[in-house]
């Protein structure tokens, strides 16, 4: 069985914890690109995950603050069907990957880190990205920053190259 096993993602969680919703206080924000928002829809909108465990990690955000699938309008379903479809076929053009993980965690108990706002994982993967960097120094190498992760996607999703 492989795993994403990211211990760098440490950080993410031993940071002080805010009061709010870190996914609801981005959507208030006005520059898309430094907060990493590739594209806004009506229901839903697409961001880089900026703790990835892979380049090209995006996910897409409900914009309303509901935790689980049951939740989900009928028009808020089909927007989210189609962003998935989008937002695999930007991953795979901009990156090549040789498969990817699509997957929803729901609950703190499931490994979500902002835990009751629902959002979608699109990861990039490629055969042996699991390297000795994390067999032996519990490390993954992320050889991209996240600009150049946005630069990648942003015309993929409508936005200009920055």
């Amino acid at each position: 069985m492989d795993r994403i096993y990211a211990p760098w993602r440490s950080a993410y969680f031993a940071m002080p914890k805010k009061d709010g919703c870190l996914l609801c206080e981005i959507q208030k924000e006005k520059n898309d690109e430094q907060v990493g928002v590739l594209e806004r829809g009506a229901h839903w909108f697409v961001i880089l995950n900026m703790f990835p465990y892979t380049n090209g990690h995006i996910m897409i955000v409900a914009n309303r603050h509901i935790e689980r699938v049951g939740e989900i309008t009928l028009d808020e379903g089909r927007e989210l069907v189609s962003l998935l479809a989008r937002g695999e076929g930007a991953v795979r053009e901009a990156y090549r990957p040789d498969g990817m993980n699509i997957g929803i965690n729901i609950g703190q108990g499931a490994g979500a880190g902002i835990a009751g706002h629902l959002h979608v994982h699109l990861c990039p993967r490629w055969t042996g990205d699991t390297n000795f960097m994390t067999a032996l120094a519990e490390t993954r190498v992320v050889s991209e920053a996240l600009e150049e992760s946005y630069r990648r996607l942003a015309p993929h999703f409508g936005r200009a190259r920055a």
